[in-house]
C-alpha cells in the first residue's frame, strides 16, 4: 500500500473508533440512569400486593434494561479494541512508508547535487583558464555592467520590468535583454558578452524560468555557474512565486544560497539590498 492508502486507512479508523466510543458513552450513560431509576423505586409497608407486584416488574424492568446497555456497552469496547490494533498497525505501517519515502527523497536530492556538482566540473573543464582570464581581466577596464538580470520573459510584466527600473533609479548599470539586445543581434553572443562583464548575475528563479524546455534561462544559469566557479562569488538568486521546496527540486546548489524573494520584500527593497553589494564608488 501507498503512503496515500495508510493514510486512508489510519484516518477511516480514527472515525470509526470516535463513533463508537460516542455509542459506547450513550449506552454507559443510559445502564447508569436504568440503574438510578431502579435504586429509587420504593415499596412502602402498607403497600397491596397490586402494588409491589407492579413495583417489582418496573424494578425488574429497569434492571434488565441497564443490563442491555452494559453489555452492548461491553461489546463496543470489544469492537473499540481491535479497531485500535488496526488503526495503531495502519499507522506503524504508514511511519515505515513515510521513512522510505524520505530516504528515497533525500537520495535523490543528493543525486541531483551530485549531478549539478559533476555539471559543474564539465563546464569549468570547458572554461577559459584561471590563469588566462585573469590575466585578460587585468587588461580591461573594470566590468561594463553591475548586474546581468537572468529572467524568464513571462514574468516581466509582473516583476522584472519594475525590478530593473528600480536599479536604474539607484544608478544601478543593468544588462536586460530588452535594451541589450537588438534586431538582428546574435542571442548567444550578446548574451554571452553581457555575462562576462557584469560584476552580479541575478537569476529571477519562477515557474515559468524553471520548467522544462526553457533553453535560454537554463544557458544564462550554466553559464553564471561557471562564472561563479572562477571568481567567486556571482549569482544572486530571487525566488518568484516559489517555495523552497521548489527550488530545491530544482537545484539543491541554488536552493542552499541565501535568496531575497517578492514573498516577503518589494523590487524597490530587492534592488537596495543589490546596491549594498557594490563597491562604494561605484554607488550613487
Amino acid at each position: 500500500m501507498s503512503i496515500e492508502q495508510y493514510q486512508r486507512t489510519v484516518n477511516a479508523h480514527d472515525k470509526d473508533i470516535a463513533n463508537l466510543e460516542k455509542k459506547k458513552a450513550t449506552l454507559d450513560k443510559k445502564a447508569a440512569e436504568e440503574q438510578r431509576k431502579a435504586a429509587n423505586i420504593t415499596i412502602s409497608k402498607n403497600a397491596s400486593t397490586a402494588t409491589v407486584r407492579s413495583k417489582l416488574k418496573q424494578r425488574d424492568n429497569h434492571l434488565s434494561a441497564a443490563n442491555r446497555a452494559s453489555g452492548e456497552s461491553a461489546a463496543l469496547a470489544n469492537k473499540i479494541a481491535n479497531k485500535r490494533k488496526k488503526r495503531n498497525d495502519a499507522a506503524l505501517h504508514l511511519q515505515k512508508e513515510e521513512t522510505k519515502a524520505q530516504k528515497k527523497q533525500s537520495m535523490a536530492a543528493k543525486q541531483m547535487q551530485q549531478s549539478y556538482e559533476r555539471r559543474i566540473e564539465e563546464l569549468q573543464a570547458l572554461s577559459v583558464p584561471p590563469a588566462m582570464l585573469t590575466s585578460r581581466m587585468e587588461e580591461s577596464t573594470l566590468p561594463e555592467y553591475d548586474v546581468f538580470v537572468s529572467h524568464a520573459w513571462e514574468d516581466k510584466e509582473e516583476f522584472v520590468d519594475e525590478f530593473v527600473d528600480e536599479l536604474r533609479k539607484l544608478g544601478v548599470k543593468v544588462w536586460y535583454d530588452t535594451s541589450e539586445i537588438k534586431w538582428g543581434d546574435s542571442m548567444r553572443a550578446r548574451i554571452d558578452d553581457g555575462l562576462k562583464k557584469s560584476r552580479f548575475g541575478v537569476a529571477i528563479l519562477s515557474p515559468d524560468y524553471i520548467k522544462d524546455g526553457k533553453y535560454w534561462t537554463k544557458a544564462e544559469l550554466d553559464g553564471l555557474f561557471q562564472l561563479e566557479s572562477i571568481n567567486g562569488k556571482i549569482l544572486l538568486p530571487v525566488w518568484h512565486n516559489l517555495t523552497k521546496k521548489d527550488v530545491m527540486a530544482y537545484s539543491p546548489i541554488i536552493g542552499s544560497k541565501l535568496a531575497m524573494t517578492t514573498a516577503t520584500m518589494t523590487a524597490a527593497e530587492i534592488a537596495a539590498e543589490l546596491l549594498s553589494l557594490l563597491p562604494q564608488s561605484e554607488e550613487g
